[in-house]
This record gives C-alpha cells, structure tokens and sequence, in this order.
C-alpha cells in the first residue's frame, strides 16, 4: 500500500474553507502558521496565478511563504488581496 503525502492545498478548494482555514489558523497560531497558512493557500489557487496578480515572481512567493520566512507586509497585503481576502479588526472578548 502506497501512503502519500498529507496537503492542505488539496482540500482549500472554495472560498469558505480558505476563509476558514486561515482564519482558525490566525486565532490559533503564530506569526510563522500564518505565513505557511497564506503558502497553503496561495498553492491551492495556484501560484502562477497569484505572481500575476501581485507582480511578485513564483520563486520571490515561494521564498516568502517558506518556513521560517519574514516577509515585509506589504507582501502579505498583496497576497492576501491575491487570494481574495482582507484584513478585518474586531474587538477581542476578553
């Protein structure tokens, strides 16, 4: 029996599940799940894509997405815009 790999870019397949994958993973994770979590994301729509729409070059996204990476956030901003997101602010409970 042949096991594969595990992707979560196979599974972001409408704009709910991204929306909710990346939104668990920014209630729940830190500064570099969320960086991947935007990889995963923009993987499943498509690289290729995603450098058009920013302007960046795929091996500048891959770089910048990669584990242990920093990218500055006018990066994230653009890939986000990419990938049909936005940033919201809304009142911790506490």
């Amino acid at each position: 029996m042949e096991i594969s790999k595990f992707e979560i870019a196979d599974y972001l397949d409408n704009n709910e599940m991204i929306a909710e994958y990346l939104n668990t993973v920014l209630a729940e994770g830190n500064d570099s799940d969320v960086i991947i979590a935007i990889g995963h994301i923009a993987k499943s729509i498509g690289m290729t894509k995603i450098a058009q729409e920013t302007g960046l070059s795929r091996p500048s996204l891959y770089k910048a997405l990669s584990n242990g990476a920093k990218p500055q956030f006018e990066t994230i901003m653009k890939i986000l815009k990419a990938i049909g997101g936005q940033i919201q602010i809304h009142p911790a409970n506490t």
